[in-house]
């Protein structure tokens, strides 16, 4: 799906390499295919944004997760500060896709 880009800064997959394959794939055009992936998007945030968790069989589950707060150190001058406490998102692969990376 993701085909290397030598523009790309650290080789990240962006909305418009998504929408480019999903026009190649489907035969769509690339701005019909960013709607697509802008709509997709859009609703994981909305649901990761009312709390609740979004499983995507046979490649993972997206959640927030409660931080508590906690003791860190500043690395620049090793002063001791508090990090509050926060909500975070949090991806857990699927066994499938787990056992695919590690291979």
């Amino acid at each position: 799906m993701h085909s290397k880009n030598t523009n790309t800064k650290h080789n990240n997959l962006t909305r418009r390499e998504l929408a480019e394959t999903l026009s190649n794939q489907l035969g769509y055009s690339q701005s019909n295919c960013a709607l697509m992936v802008d709509s997709f998007l859009d609703s994981m945030k909305q649901t990761l944004l009312r709390g609740e968790p979004i499983k995507l069989v046979h490649f993972g589950t997206f959640s927030i997760r409660d931080k508590s707060s906690r003791k860190g150190r500043n690395p620049r001058t090793g002063e001791t500060i508090t990090i509050k406490k926060r909500q975070t998102v949090s991806f857990r692969p699927s066994k499938e896709l787990r056992e695919r990376v590690n291979r």
